[in-house]
Order: structure tokens, then C-alpha cells, then sequence
């Protein structure tokens, strides 16, 4: 079996969904479709006018070919995932919104959605999350293996939602190449540990809660992120802008010169002078 193939990847998705006793399958009805929308509306308490996706337009990727699923534990659906095929044609998939509430869903999310992409001849999935949200980092570089190709400021603009709101909605783009050796570790529950991270140095640092940059210049370099960003919005939302900025600032700014982000280890983004050959 090709390990980089569709059915060595379903074999992965049902494993990391059954070691959870998860089921996680396609959603096609409009009453699932209301599902999800009340499972959102639960993980991000958005404005009533304003959800992360509606149950219409989920009907409508789906009638399209787009990627609508949900995570259940016995009847309960406890995730979902949505999705719509990108550019280049035939080669992507843009994963728009995931969520989860039980342990281990949206990793059992994330490997289904890669093995229906794998199945449909598509060789990656990209996607945004805030990369100050230390745990979301973590899950997408090292527990997945996807890396950070593009930083995004204020890229939705202001976000009304209990998890955003008050915030500017940084994001950085990330790529996950479904068919790399080290995604195919990830997915057999091996993280991602990057080379470079062993012996880096430190750009970016906190010190008494604040963020302080550093003048280095060597082959790797370590950009520290808070260990809770979301909390911090709500009660120090100053020193939330403070990391705001001192991340876009720096990790922004190496992106922006061609320094490719390797991975993420220890609460800081590892960024190498030259992608690892």
C-alpha cells in the first residue's frame, strides 16, 4: 500500500477516530446543516447576524463537491469541518472552518478531510488560524504537520465573537502538503518536531508577561507567541495588542523577507534561514 495514497490515509482517518470511539462521516442534510451551525454558535457565541458559516451556504458547498462533515461521539455531534475546492484547480482544498469540543475530533476531522482530498486527486489543504493562539499553533505545525506560507494582517477585519472580538484578526495561512513524509508521520500520531528548533535563538521572548524582541542573526531563530492569547484579550486586552504587534512585527517581518517557518516547538514559531532540504 502506497503510505502516501487514499487508502493508506482513510486507514489513518478511522483509526485516530476510533481510538476516540468517534465516527466521523459527510454531512449532506439541511437538518445536519442546523447541527453544525448550533455546534459553532456554541464555540464562538458570534453575533446572531454573523455566524462562521450558515446552514445554506453548507448545503450549497456541499451540492458542489465541496467538503462538509461532522464528528459524532454515539448520536452527539461533537466537531465539524467545511471546506471548498481552491485554486489552482484540481489541486486544493481551503479548509474554511473546523470545530470541536471533544478531545481528539478535530484531529479525527483533519484526517478524514486529507484522506477525501487524497481521493479526489487533491495534494493539499490549506487553511488560517490567529498565530498567537499558542494551542491552534501547536495542533497545525507540530500535531499535523501543515507549516505557515503566508502572514495575513487584519486579514477578516473586526470579528464579532466572543472568542475574537477586540482583537485584529491576524492570520497566517497555512499549507498542509498531504502527501509529505512528514504530515505521513504526523498522521500516524508522530508530531512534527522541527531540525532547527534544537540550538535556535531567540528573536522574539516574553518577559513579566510582555513581548521582548531580540537582535539575532543565526541559521534558526525562535519566535515566542503568549501562552494564552484568548484569556488575555479579556483581561489584558493592552498586553494582548502588545503581542499583537510585536508578532506581526517580527514573525511577519521574517516571513516577509522568504525566511520559511520549519515548524513550532516550546511556545515559539521556529523559523530557519533556508528550508531543510
Amino acid at each position: 500500500m502506497n503510505p502516501c495514497g487514499p487508502a493508506a490515509a482513510w486507514d489513518q482517518a478511522a483509526g485516530a477516530a476510533e481510538r476516540r470511539g468517534l465516527r466521523v462521516a459527510e454531512l449532506r442534510t439541511i437538518a445536519e446543516f442546523e447541527r453544525v451551525v448550533r455546534l459553532f454558535d456554541g464555540i464562538w457565541r458570534p453575533e446572531p447576524w454573523n455566524p462562521p458559516i450558515t446552514a445554506e451556504l453548507m448545503r450549497a458547498l456541499s451540492h458542489a463537491g465541496g467538503y462538509v462533515s461532522g464528528a459524532f461521539d454515539g448520536r452527539e455531534l461533537v466537531g465539524a469541518a467545511v471546506a471548498f475546492l481552491a485554486a489552482p484547480a484540481g489541486q486544493a482544498l481551503h479548509s474554511h472552518v473546523t470545530g470541536a469540543v471533544r478531545p481528539g475530533a478535530g484531529f479525527a476531522l483533519k484526517l478524514h478531510q486529507r484522506a477525501w482530498a487524497l481521493e479526489r486527486g487533491l495534494s493539499r489543504i490549506t487553511w488560517t488560524f490567529d498565530p498567537l493562539v499558542r494551542r491552534n499553533a501547536h495542533f497545525n505545525l507540530a500535531k499535523l504537520a501543515a507549516l505557515p506560507e503566508e502572514y495575513l494582517p487584519d486579514f477578516y477585519g473586526p470579528m464579532r465573537d466572543a472568542v475574537n472580538a477586540g482583537d485584529e484578526s491576524d492570520r497566517v495561512l497555512a499549507v498542509w502538503r498531504l502527501d509529505d513524509p512528514r504530515v505521513v508521520r504526523a498522521c500516524d500520531g508522530l508530531p512534527h518536531r522541527p531540525a532547527g528548533a534544537d540550538g535556535a535563538v531567540a528573536v522574539l521572548t516574553e518577559r513579566d508577561g510582555l513581548p521582548v524582541a531580540l537582535p539575532a542573526d543565526a541559521p534558526a531563530v525562535l519566535v515566542a507567541v503568549p501562552a494564552d492569547m484568548e484569556t488575555l484579550r479579556r483581561t489584558a486586552p493592552e498586553t494582548a495588542k502588545a503581542w499583537r504587534h510585536a508578532v506581526r512585527d517580527v514573525l511577519g517581518g521574517l516571513m516577509a523577507r522568504g525566511r520559511p517557518v520549519t515548524g513550532f516547538a516550546n511556545g515559539c514559531y521556529v523559523v530557519e534561514r533556508h528550508s531543510p532540504g
